[in-house]
């Protein structure tokens, strides 16, 4: 009997082991995602982390005299958008492995997944004790 709880734990240990492993590998990934998106004209790029975040933006010094100030500004708006869909979309590939099957990755990492647990039915074999009286023992109401 004790060798059977001690096989229990053993295992779940295991299993902890194995999913923290997982979860140190997806940060590891995370940690390393950026993407970048650059001007049809390759006057600027945009590039952004895992979340999104500008961490670089290379403007040519040619961008100054070709575009407007609001024109520049636009166009950094808008790469920066799109490098930050490609990186949510690479985060949410590396995520989708340790989530469970019908969580969507890339909501999650927006802030907008449902976590909320489906309720289960009550399985019809299960017994209940709602028909029962405490004062009468095995008797039903």
């Amino acid at each position: 009997m004790e060798a059977d709880h001690r096989a229990q734990v053993e295992e779940l240990l295991a299993g902890y082991r194995r999913s923290r492993e997982q979860l140190g590998s997806v940060h590891r990934t995370l940690a390393t995602i950026t993407e970048s998106a650059t001007s049809a004209d390759g006057l600027v790029t945009a590039t952004v982390g895992a979340h999104g975040q500008l961490t670089g933006l290379v403007i040519a010094e040619t961008a100054y005299r070709t575009l407007r100030a609001h024109e520049l500004a636009q166009c950094v708006v808008e790469l920066t958008a799109k490098a930050a869909t490609a990186a949510a979309r690479r985060a949410g590939e590396a995520l989708a492995p340790v989530l469970p099957r019908d969580t969507d990755p890339e909501a999650l990492l927006r802030g907008t997944a449902d976590l909320t647990a489906a309720e289960r039915e009550p399985a019809d074999d299960v017994e209940t004790f709602e028909n029962l009286s405490w004062i009468q023992t095995g008797r039903k109401r």
